[in-house]
């Protein structure tokens, strides 16, 4: 195998060789991880990994076919990539409510592992870095820290950056309303008696309220 070590995109040859002596006519199985690869037989003892990935990591072996019982060592091929997948675990989860603590903990598959995560926090003004470190604790949360944050994944090889989406609900305000109940008969309106009610309701957001007939 050359080279063992790859980042992805770059080519991998396989040669197979062998000290016995072949029919002039030979065809050669390659494997994967001890599976064959599909589509793979080839009548050169050279097999090649075009622009690999980072799933065309794993052990790979040779064998004539025929004889697969006696197939070469296996040679290790590793990939080398930038972060990806990454995702951003929050706790607790579920509604948070204003003026509480939210743990935001970021992950990501790469190779070699991440070197760093950077929390970053976005408005419409500008764009401010707010931790650097795989887990980041937002303390007396607020509305405004719904949207805006963003998680960070880098490596020797690239980086990913992903959005953050914490459910904050704000504190709930006291108000005071008045419910009309209006009376009608024959579709003339008789009476109209006025209720106060208490209500909660947590901003910002609107609540529409109707006129219903009784």
């Amino acid at each position: 195998m050359d080279p063992t070590s790859v980042s992805e995109r770059e080519n991998v040859t396989l040669t197979c060789r062998t000290k016995c002596t072949l029919d002039p006519i030979t065809v050669y199985s390659w494997y994967k991880n001890g599976q064959p690869i599909p589509n793979s037989n080839t009548s050169s003892p050279v097999y090649i990994l075009f622009s690999v990935s980072s799933e065309d990591t794993g052990r790979y072996s040779c064998a004539v076919e025929g004889h697969e019982d006696l197939p070469s060592a296996e040679e290790t091929l590793t990939v080398r990539y930038g972060p990806k997948n990454t995702s951003v675990s929050i706790s607790p989860s579920g509604e948070i409510v204003e003026g509480s603590s939210v743990n935001l903990t970021c992950s990501s598959d790469a190779n070699p592992p991440v070197d760093k995560y950077t929390w970053y926090k976005v408005t419409y003004k500008n764009m401010s870095m707010r931790h650097s470190g795989q887990r980041y604790t937002i303390h007396n949360i607020s509305s405004e820290d719904r949207e805006g944050y963003y998680c960070e994944a880098l490596n020797i090889i690239g980086r990913e950056t992903i959005p953050v989406h914490i459910n904050v609900i704000c504190k709930y305000d006291t108000f005071c309303l008045f419910f009309v109940h209006c009376n009608f008969t024959d579709f003339i309106l008789t009476s109209c008696i006025y209720k106060p009610k208490i209500l909660q309701q947590c901003f910002p957001g609107f609540l529409w309220w109707g006129w219903g007939l009784s």
